[in-house]
């Protein structure tokens, strides 16, 4: 099971910690996120290095489908209509920067950056994109309304971004992290204050970054209650159609499309970790009904970390830790949302303000109605009487028949069925 991207990208290798170092700034998790902030960190003249578990970009940013938008759904309306005005134009600028950001990097690398229009439609909701295109207004962002899209079904319409992007992210990242300070097969065990505990040597830094997908330390932050993780599947067709943009379905568990080369990227069959989901025979016989002549050349699947309010948690790790800093949560957005995490905490570690820090802060308040269905999923399966149980807060583990895994509908830890990890946030594998 390989991504398109896997398939048309080498990424550089890099050595193994061996012995004790020092470093201003330690980053822990080497995707996209991490990946970016090491990049921006160098550029900046600060001293860092970074240590991934495995190699970088081995997990969820292989998998992504690539999209550059600061269009995350019909999350405008949403925002205003929580936070005011004010904040949901921060989160607008936010990743207006990031990828104005991205925008200037890829001038100068070959990653198949093209510039398209992102769609989000409705299949028959019109009042829901016309409250998006209202709040987009008081925004001051030039959005448009679409009524008619090359799509093989009829929609009420869809809300358009231009000049948003795609690329090739293995690509982009092969270019970005040649001769970063990087050790790779250097999973942290342990953080003793900001000493990190590897198996072959400690890191000693005066900050910390984790930058893992879902954040590995249980006793601070209560991300086991912040977050839960959903699954969702791709197929790469070919003889499929040539769309000319980006579209999303509205609903968390409605299709989107894109495409790479000659080929259209078909994701869907979405559903919580641990939970039942159409997966690729939901999307398979989409493309039997709507492209009988499309082949398959490959297919994947990738995990998102979801928040209590749509927004992702950037900033200090939480209220009682120092010198410690997460950037998760990214949704469906993790591209964008990687370089504006970045962004922020390469101001973060070097003590400069930042006009976003209060909108992504993690320790912004938690009581939003998806906390009360968090707590109710791990409850029941806490209290489920079955084994095998994941290692990392020992919920009952369930099978995924498609994908032949245990994976936790409670955090969405994921193992193989011999128990070997595959997905955080659980950091070993199970136990006979």
């Amino acid at each position: 099971m390989d991504s398109i991207w896997t398939r048309t990208a080498t990424l550089p290798a890099f050595e193994c910690l061996q012995g004790d170092i020092k470093t201003d700034v330690l980053i822990i998790g080497g995707g996209m996120a991490g990946i970016l902030c090491a990049h921006l960190l160098r550029q900046a003249g600060v001293d860092y290095a970074l240590a991934e578990a495995e190699t970088i970009c081995g997990g969820i940013t292989k998998n992504t489908t690539a999209k550059l938008t600061s269009q995350h759904g019909l999350i405008y309306h949403k925002l205003i209509r929580t936070y005011g005005v004010e904040r949901a134009g921060l989160y607008l600028e936010a990743n207006e920067a990031a990828l104005s950001a991205y925008r200037a990097l890829c001038r100068r690398i070959d990653c198949d950056f093209e510039e398209k229009p992102s769609y989000v439609y409705s299949l028959d909701n019109c009042r829901k994109l016309e409250n998006e295109l209202e709040a987009l207004e008081l925004l001051g962002y030039p959005a448009e309304f679409a009524k008619q899209l090359p799509l093989p079904f009829p929609v009420a319409g869809a809300v358009a971004f231009q000049r948003q992007a795609q690329f090739h992210p293995l690509k982009f990242v092969s270019a970005i992290a040649k001769g970063l300070r990087i050790y790779e097969h250097t999973p942290v065990r342990e953080l003793v204050g900001t000493t990190a505990i590897t198996d072959r040597g400690r890191i000693s830094a005066e900050k910390i970054i984790v930058a893992t997908h879902f954040p590995f330390l249980n006793k601070h932050g209560s991300y086991f209650l912040k977050l839960y993780q959903h699954r969702s599947y791709v197929v790469a067709l070919e003889n499929a159609q040539t769309l000319g943009g980006m579209y999303v379905d509205e609903r968390q568990r409605g299709l989107s499309f894109r495409n790479y080369d000659k080929l259209l990227l078909l994701g869907g069959g979405g559903h919580r970790t641990g939970k039942p989901g159409g997966g690729w025979a939901e999307l398979r016989a989409f493309a039997q009904r709507y492209y009988p002549d499309a082949a398959e050349r490959c297919h994947w699947a990738t995990q998102d970390c979801m928040t209590l309010d749509g927004v992702p948690y950037i900033g200090a790790y939480s209220a009682g830790t120092e010198r410690l800093y997460v950037a998760t949560g990214f949704q469906k957005w993790g591209m964008t949302s990687s370089m504006a995490a970045a962004m922020l905490l390469c101001d973060l570690v070097q003590e400069r303000e930042n006009l976003y820090a209060a909108l992504f802060s993690p320790s912004r308040s938690i009581l939003h109605p998806q906390l009360a269905a968090n707590g109710f999923a791990a409850l029941v399966n806490l209290l489920t009487p079955s084994r095998p149980r994941c290692p990392h807060l020992g919920c009952a583990l369930k099978w995924n028949r498609q994908e032949h895994s245990w994976d936790c509908p409670c955090h969405g830890s994921r193992f193989t069925a011999d128990g070997r990890l595959i997905d955080n946030p659980a950091t070993g594998n199970l136990k006979n």
